[in-house]
């Protein structure tokens, strides 16, 4: 099993917010997105960018995981804030508005030319109509190394303003292009988490859409507000319940008895081998979360 980074919650920080990017440090968030582009007015992208590169510098974030949120590559800030992202060493840049595999060829062959740390991986934006439409080559990139393509982030905010699509409770509209992105994401090996929610006051509506993101499968929750941490992190979180029901299938299946059997009883029910298999992840990620 490759190694699980836990991904529960993913929160925005506005790059040119110095104070903000220091209280970071102390939030529960499993990952911080330092954000150079929606968050950023144009007159603050530089003093952003050179706030967000000091701080990932400068460390002190324990085992969060740092991405930069680097502006749009049809922007004039796109290739500085890309050299300076790749010399802060980050763990991830995540590109905006990626609507085709070329753009992540175009982005890996660019930070190849600038000398980036082979463990800096790229996140793709997936917020565009010709993103969901050609989403299965997208993350097709992922198999070329030179991509480094290991996360999708859903942009659900521009997909509704370029479709036109209503925010409605259930999400009924996106549920397409959300399982579309989460299939493709499956396919070819890479996490997926799933868009904001806006209204910051309405507990219920986001913990029912967390809790539709988990069933759905996405690993996590991008986020607009410390408050929503909370919430995110334990839902996208196995509960007890679940991690004791784990536990029974792996060890049921060790036992000696069963051993090279496909499939078995378990408490009344049968349980085949990918049982054990998703067990196992249960558990893992449990670990790693607790580590």
């Amino acid at each position: 099993m490759t190694t699980i980074h836990p991904r529960r919650s993913a929160l925005y920080m506005p790059g040119s917010n110095a104070r903000a990017l220091e209280k970071a440090r102390e939030l529960p968030a499993d990952v911080l997105i330092l954000d150079l582009e929606d968050a950023v007015a144009p007159d603050a992208k530089e003093t952003a960018r050179e706030q967000v590169c000091a701080a990932v510098k400068a460390g002190g974030y324990g085992r969060r995981e740092l991405v930069i949120r680097v502006n749009g590559l049809d922007t004039p800030w796109f290739k500085d804030d890309l050299a300076a992202a790749a010399d802060a060493e980050p763990h991830a840049i995540l590109i905006p508005k990626v609507s085709s595999p070329e753009t992540l060829q175009e982005v890996g062959t660019l930070l190849e030319g600038l000398w980036a740390a082979p463990g800096i991986r790229v996140w793709a934006m997936v917020e565009t109509p010709l993103a969901i439409l050609d989403i299965e080559r997208i993350a097709r990139a992922a198999r070329d190394p030179r991509t480094r393509l290991s996360c999708f982030v859903m942009g659900t905010n521009d997909l509704a303003k370029e479709t036109r699509a209503r925010f409605l409770p259930g999400r009924a509209p996106m549920l397409p292009w959300l399982t579309s992105a989460l299939l493709a994401a499956r396919a070819h090996d890479i996490d997926i988490l799933d868009g904001v929610y806006n209204d910051i006051k309405d507990e219920a509506g986001f913990q029912a859409e967390c809790e539709q993101g988990r069933d759905l499968g996405f690993d996590g929750k991008t986020l607009i507000h410390p408050a929503q941490l909370g919430p995110a992190n334990a839902i996208f979180a196995p509960d007890e319940a679940e991690l004791t029901r784990a536990r029974a299938v792996i060890a049921a299946f060790a036992l000696p008895e069963n051993a090279g059997k496909g499939a078995i009883q378990l408490d009344g029910r049968m349980v085949e081998l990918l049982h054990a298999e998703m067990a196992r992840r249960t558990v893992a990620l449990a670990e790693a979360i607790a580590a």
